[in-house]
């Protein structure tokens, strides 16, 4: 009996047959795939070979893994002298579905800890990567970037009246923490880590909205909190079709709400004995971003800062994201772009209950709807 293959053997099995046997009839040297992942400057073919060696393998860098599933994922590659990886403008809907498909199963290859599960479910009988498991593994989803492009966090910033109540924000404190400035630092910690774990290649930066500049904005854009205290957010979400929008809160007392294209209001519940937060609301949205077509701009914000941290948490939390995730998938297959306003239970101990989109009561207004 043959001892299994490590793992390391078969990423570079894989990365051989892909350049072999990928495009029959089509045979691809290592010289082709050398120059179109070292773009301008080839990469030394040696490097090539130890990544394709089964006996002494080297595993390729994530980034070099997205370079081999765009320049698989179309013959247009090849069709030139020198190869070369074709722009994600250039790729098709049928080629960047096949470059996330490839892409996906080489970092499932690179790393090998995160098993592959069975989806036993008669429609879909196939092997598929979760997103979660027992033994917590993440991968794809709305936080996968395909094009592995730049992404720019941008949290909101608390004002001066709160900051001057904080310790160590004076910049003259030798204790001072610049990100106590930063308001929604849950929500902010918690997707920042998830971005970078499902995107290993790719540069994910923090910027409070007076640190932007204009390249930041032509990036893939994620914006936590509301339109309070984060500009970037009121600009964003003037320029685009919102199905809803965020009213301002008139002081810190006032709740403020959400209201929809149809008319309804949304307000968070506070508890009439004391004024803690009972449930809040929250929205999440991803569509283009309005400064670049060919990126994306989400928006996760509540009332308060328990909703931002609900609408995070919605696809980073590893009990509910698969489950949310395929909600997605199903209730708007052919979007580009989805808007989902929740409730965001706050449990007795103060903790954010994870919305569960699969439930209708949660979900207080979508688009597209799935009639649409």
């Amino acid at each position: 009996m043959q001892p299994a293959a490590s793992p390391d053997a078969r990423l570079a099995r894989r990365l051989r047959a892909l350049r072999e046997r990928h495009w029959p009839g089509v045979k691809v040297t290592q010289q082709q795939v050398a120059e179109a992942l070292g773009g301008g400057t080839a990469l030394s073919l040696s490097l090539i070979s130890s990544w394709e060696s089964t006996r002494r393998p080297v595993l390729p860098p994530a980034n070099r893994l997205a370079g081999y599933a765009t320049f698989f994922a179309s013959r247009r590659s090849v069709a030139s002298d020198p190869a070369r990886l074709l722009s994600e403008r250039e790729l098709s809907d049928e080629e960047r579905a096949e470059r996330n498909e490839l892409y996906t199963e080489l970092l499932s290859l690179r790393f090998p800890e995160e098993p592959q599960l069975v989806d036993e479910s008669p429609a879909s009988p196939a092997r598929r990567r979760p997103l979660s498991a027992p033994v917590d593994t993440i991968g794809g989803g709305t936080w996968f970037f395909p094009d592995q492009r730049p992404v720019v966090i941008v949290p909101g910033s608390l004002p001066k009246r709160i900051r001057d109540r904080m310790p160590f924000t004076d910049t003259h404190d030798p204790d001072y923490v610049r990100s106590y400035i930063l308001a929604d630092l849950d929500a902010l910690l918690e997707l920042h880590g998830h971005i970078r774990a499902v995107n290993p290649a790719v540069d994910v930066r923090v910027r409070r909205s007076e640190e932007m500049d204009e390249d930041d904005f032509t990036k893939h854009l994620v914006l936590i909190g509301g339109v309070d205290w984060n500009p970037v957010n009121r600009d964003i979400t003037r320029r685009l079709d919102l199905p809803v929008r965020q009213q301002m809160r008139p002081n810190d007392e006032d709740s403020g709400y959400f209201s929809t294209v149809d008319g309804a209001t949304f307000e968070p519940v506070l508890d009439e004995s004391d004024g803690s937060l009972v449930e809040d609301v929250a929205h999440f949205y991803r569509g283009k971003n309005p400064y670049n077509a060919l990126r994306t701009v989400t928006l996760c914000n509540g009332m308060y800062g328990r909703g931002t941290y609900g609408a995070v948490r919605s696809l980073t939390d590893a009990k509910f994201r698969d489950r949310n995730e395929e909600y997605v998938r199903k209730a708007f297959p052919d979007s580009s772009e989805f808007s989902i306003l929740m409730r965001v239970r706050i449990n007795p101990n103060g903790d954010v209950v994870t919305p569960d989109w699969t439930l209708a009561e949660n979900r207080l207004h979508e688009r597209p709807t799935i009639d649409e």
